[in-house]
């Protein structure tokens, strides 16, 4: 019996993941594949379903990291045959998506984002904003949102930027002005910089494709339903997100404020203080001036504004653009290949997306969201309600749907496809365009909703600054405002575009 003990004891101390959410997990696998096979599909098909529901329910579970749940999917389409006939043809299923460029051009964004930590130019950019708005609390808050919305477009993980960038210059401030959670004094100014921290970083998500990982991912959704009627360049993504965006942005450190007043609304030291950490960094450094020379360039590129001025054969992909920044960055010294090779975040990136958006265009091709989708389409139907009532339910429940994930990506991967093929079906083609700008704003709007909605939130809310019950609060109240600014503003806005 001791003996028994002692096993037991060292399995639970050796084993690398979560003895009960394995479990769990464990139970979904069998209680799926012991299920009959539904109408409607195949066997080979709710095979991969079992598989893709298996990984999701892991991954929110955080059995392991995700990346290890990511391969663990690689491994069981390939040894389960679900998509072929072969071991063969099965492996070259499961490895087919780490061709896409579009999971290379987060990769490689990711990489080049590196560089704003090593040059010290994130850490810059935040100090001179605040150097700028930091006479009160709330323009302090104007001073990281406009630092978050700066590194946006070249920082794909929003974990990166608002945790790893924006972060620690906020807790800097905070404590420059004695708000500490150890002090018991985080509502002097903290709690508020934490919240307008943490919920800069969903917008600008929203307003780049290169501003959060599962962006790409959206856009290659929108375009398989459109029969790429309807294809998303950075640039025009950039162009449809940018009002609605920059009003949530504008709007969003007034409604905090008003949720979550400082005791200490005036901080006519902020200035001195950021201006003194810009002092001590001194002059813009050589690898600083190339930083911002290479997003100057990605910038344009992206923008398609060579193919504007000199015609369609200056058009650049733009994951060769992404390629060709971080070449610079390379050339130049500014990283080297040691900071890519040491970059866990971009390659644990390339292996759990890849293996994601696998499942996703596998079970595409095996029927399985076409079935999900006549079914959430013929209970829509057989309930009566108009197309516009129908497009309102879905993105709504998508959005609050994320109360139950725990990552933006597996959220998007397990239902983002189907519901934009329901909503393809129900809504008249010219008004469909806008219907897929929601659902694409609503994927990084989500991201408010909880203290586990992103990567970005358990290193703000782990600060100590929040308390659960404020952030889940100031959650709800963001979703909601966020969500009507882009069906009130972004309609009228992608009316004035032309897209409806």
């Amino acid at each position: 019996m001791e003996a028994i003990v002692r096993m037991a004891r060292y399995f639970r101390d050796a084993v690398p993941f979560k003895i009960l959410p394995a479990f769990i997990t464990t139970l979904v696998l069998i209680a799926l594949v012991a299920t009959p096979v539904p109408a409607g599909l195949t066997p080979k098909a709710w095979g991969l379903t079992a598989i893709f529901l298996t990984t999701i329910v892991a991954i929110i579970l955080k059995v392991m990291p995700i990346g290890v749940m990511a391969m663990m999917a690689i491994m069981a389409v390939s040894l389960s045959q679900v998509t072929s006939t072969s071991s063969k043809g099965a492996i070259a299923d499961a490895l087919s998506s780490f061709a896409s460029p579009l999971i290379w051009l987060i990769v490689v964004s990711v990489l080049i984002s590196r560089g704003l930590k090593k040059t010290g130019l994130g850490a810059r950019l935040g100090f001179f904003f605040i150097s700028l708005f930091g006479k009160s609390s709330i323009g302090i808050g104007y001073g990281l949102a406009a630092c978050e919305l700066i590194l946006a477009p070249f920082t794909p993980s929003n974990t990166a930027r608002g945790g790893g960038i924006v972060h620690p210059i906020m807790k800097s401030i905070a404590t420059a002005f004695g708000s500490d959670p150890e002090q018991k004094t985080e509502g002097k100014v903290g709690t508020y910089l934490a919240l307008v921290n943490y919920h800069a970083n969903p917008i600008s998500s929203a307003m780049f494709i290169t501003a959060t990982a599962p962006n790409p991912l959206v856009v290659d959704y929108i375009g398989r339903v459109t029969n790429q009627a309807l294809h998303l360049s950075w640039g025009t993504w950039a162009l449809c997100m940018l009002l609605p965006g920059l009003v949530c942005m504008a709007l969003m450190p007034l409604v905090v404020y008003l949720l979550a007043k400082p005791a200490l609304t005036r901080t006519p030291d902020a200035i001195p203080f950021a201006r003194q950490q810009l002092a001590e960094m001194g002059p813009l450094k050589p690898k600083e001036r190339v930083m911002l020379g290479t997003f100057a360039m990605l910038l344009v590129l992206w923008a398609d504004v060579p193919a504007i001025l000199l015609g369609p054969a200056f058009s650049l992909d733009a994951t060769v653009v992404a390629l060709l920044g971080l070449f610079v960055l390379l050339i130049t010294g500014t990283i080297d290949w040691d900071d890519v090779l040491s970059e866990k975040s971009a390659w644990d990136t390339l292996i759990w997306f890849g293996a994601l958006v696998m499942l996703a265009g596998e079970l595409n091709k095996l029927g399985v969201v076409a079935w999900f989708s006549d079914g959430l389409r013929g209970g829509i139907e057989a309930s009566g309600m108009s197309w516009p009532a129908a497009a309102a339910v879905l993105v709504a429940v998508f959005l609050f749907s994320h109360y139950l994930f725990a990552s933006t990506t597996a959220h998007i991967s397990a239902m983002m496809l189907a519901f934009l093929t329901v909503g393809a079906h129900l809504i008249p083609p010219a008004y469909l365009p806008p219907f897929l700008l929601m659902m694409a704003a609503a994927s990084a709007i989500m991201m408010t909703l909880t203290h586990y909605a992103t990567g970005t939130s358990p290193i703000v809310f782990g600060s100590g600054y929040v308390s659960l019950g404020l952030w889940w609060r100031v959650g709800f109240v963001m979703a909601v405002v966020e969500l009507a600014i882009f069906a009130t503003v972004g309609l009228a806005w992608w009316k004035v575009l032309g897209f409806w």
